[in-house]
């Protein structure tokens, strides 16, 4: 049973705070190392776009971490936001009889 971050950040503060402060990296330098446009990481950095298994393993081998533990972030941040709206989910119990 894994437990259940308390309000999660999502992943693009996550790499700003961690990640591009300590290096004192620029959005555009980061970018260009990471090997996308400097629009793909600042929608990113800015909450617009998650962390896709791509953009996982581009993190994962410019900060020397593993790819599954920005997956992880960005499914725990998409979990809360989730649970937030689950009053306006439709859904019926379905159980064998």
């Amino acid at each position: 049973m894994t437990m259940q971050m308390h309000n999660p950040p999502h992943p693009g503060e996550v790499i700003r705070d961690l990640c591009l402060e300590p290096l004192e990296l620029s959005v555009t330098a980061a970018a260009e190392a990471l090997g996308v446009t400097r629009k793909t990481l600042s929608a990113i950095l800015n909450g617009h776009s998650g962390i896709s298994p791509e953009m996982a393993l581009r993190l994962s081998i410019a900060f020397d971490t593993s790819p599954e533990s920005w997956l992880n972030q960005q499914t725990q941040y998409d979990l809360w936001q989730a649970k937030k709206a689950k009053k306006r989910l439709r859904v019926k119990k379905l159980c064998a009889a």
